[in-house]
């Protein structure tokens, strides 16, 4: 059972996923262990992803140990309508297009629950959200779920805490092997990808203002300064601001940073970072994008208020116009730009390697342990088996510590 746009995208979506699985070692790695010894065996997975040709990847996986799954999208406007239909191809239940409205979104993750899953791997926590207030009926069916953002986990985090998590969630986000790669590194190359391939601008010679100095706006700001703009951050963390201004970028308060700046990315994960008069310091032509989950970083709502007119001026680029003639320019409706720009293909495959890999073994820890119902991180053996498998598909090979320096690590007699 499946509900997509166009079967016809098949064939184009197939070729896309034989692409990134030539450069996911890791995973058709796990792909093979799993054919082997079918963990999975009767047991239903369900999914709320960016549906994707990397994503669709995971799910061949998990569908190669023996599982039956069932795959939806976290986000309207990150479905890749080839990529899905691909999936189907391949004997997935994929439930997504791309430009759902916000009815059709909640469908497609009930279709996905109607398939009463056994493991959820989240990103957003929005299916975690829908079992515990609407599908409790399922509730008792849930071994545990895999979260695989940064939000989500802060979400569930907050959950566990008012004690109402029904069921265990392995924090995928917080595992070494996927937000020191995944967050820094893919969302700074994805998301100037995506800007870039969506406006066509030259990005040296300008001020970019990243509002984040998480793991994610690390590496954003790492990928400006590389693409050679002039990058200010915004902090309310004064240890990662410090630590901004150490790696060399101008550190200042938003409503400082708008009035210089000509592209602003926001990545913080929280509500109303541009909001409100900020929009009215903002430079004529000033571009805003956002690369946190949910599209609520950038209030749209008060820049629609503060324009007299909204026109579409390039596919995934509205141009407000203000009172004073100002232009202002927001790319991909303020949601994830490194997915639902017209340009954005999300994280580059060997990043999503690394953490696809750590979903899929973090899906078989939940299936062969009982888990105390909290978040939790994932353990140290995979993100070790991960990095282990990344580095030799890489060809490069380490050290290791002699008997003699492991008894000299263990041993507090011992000194200098």
């Amino acid at each position: 059972m499946s509900k997509v746009k166009d079967m016809s995208l098949a064939p184009e979506g197939v070729r896309k996923i034989e692409w990134v699985q030539k450069h996911m070692p890791v995973l058709e790695h796990i792909k093979k262990e799993f054919e082997e010894t079918k963990p999975f065996e009767g047991i239903t997975i369900g999914s709320c992803l960016h549906l994707e040709p990397k994503t669709i990847n995971l799910g061949l996986t998990l569908q190669a140990g023996g599982a039956e799954v069932a795959m939806t999208g976290c986000n309207p406007l990150s479905t890749h309508d080839d990529a899905v239909a691909g999936g189907v191809e391949l004997g997935l239940n994929i439930y997504g297009w791309r430009e759902q409205s916000d009815e059709e979104y909640y469908e497609t993750i009930n279709a996905v629950l109607d398939h009463k899953p056994d493991i959820i791997i989240d990103d957003g926590a929005d299916m975690i959200m829908v079992l515990h207030n609407e599908r409790r009926d399922i509730l008792e069916n849930i071994k545990g779920a895999c979260e695989e953002t940064t939000t989500g986990v802060h979400r569930l985090e907050a959950m566990n805490k008012d004690g109402a998590l029904e069921f265990p969630v392995v924090a995928v986000n917080d595992a070494y092997t996927k937000y020191l790669f995944d967050n820094r590194y893919g969302t700074g190359q994805s998301s100037f990808d995506a800007i870039m391939g969506t406006t066509n601008m030259l990005i040296a010679g300008k001020i970019v203002v990243v509002c984040g100095y998480g793991w994610c706006g690390r590496g954003v700001a790492a990928r400006a300064k590389g693409l050679g703009a002039n990058v200010i951050v915004t902090e309310v963390n004064p240890i990662r601001a410090l630590e901004a201004r150490m790696d060399g970028f101008r550190v200042m308060p938003i409503r400082e940073a708008v009035k210089e700046a000509d592209l602003i990315i926001t990545v913080t994960g929280n509500i109303n970072i541009i909001h409100g008069d900020d929009f009215k310091y903002m430079k004529d032509g000033c571009m805003l994008a956002n690369s946190g989950h949910f599209n609520v970083e950038i209030n749209r709502q008060d820049l629609e208020a503060q324009s007299v007119s909204v026109k579409e001026v390039r596919e995934s680029i509205e141009m407000f116009t203000m009172k004073d003639g100002r232009k202002i320019y927001l790319l991909a409706d303020g949601r994830l730009v490194n997915l639902a720009a017209a340009r954005g293909q999300g994280h580059p495959a060997e990043i999503m390697d690394m953490s696809f890999a750590v979903q899929a073994l973090s899906a078989k820890y939940i299936l062969n342990n009982e888990l105390p119902v909290t978040v939790q991180k994932a353990p140290d053996e995979i993100d070790n088996t991960v990095a282990s498998l990344k580095l030799k598909a890489m060809g490069i090979e380490i050290d290791s510590l002699s008997n003699r320096q492991v008894e000299y690590m263990n041993d507090w007699h011992e000194g200098t």
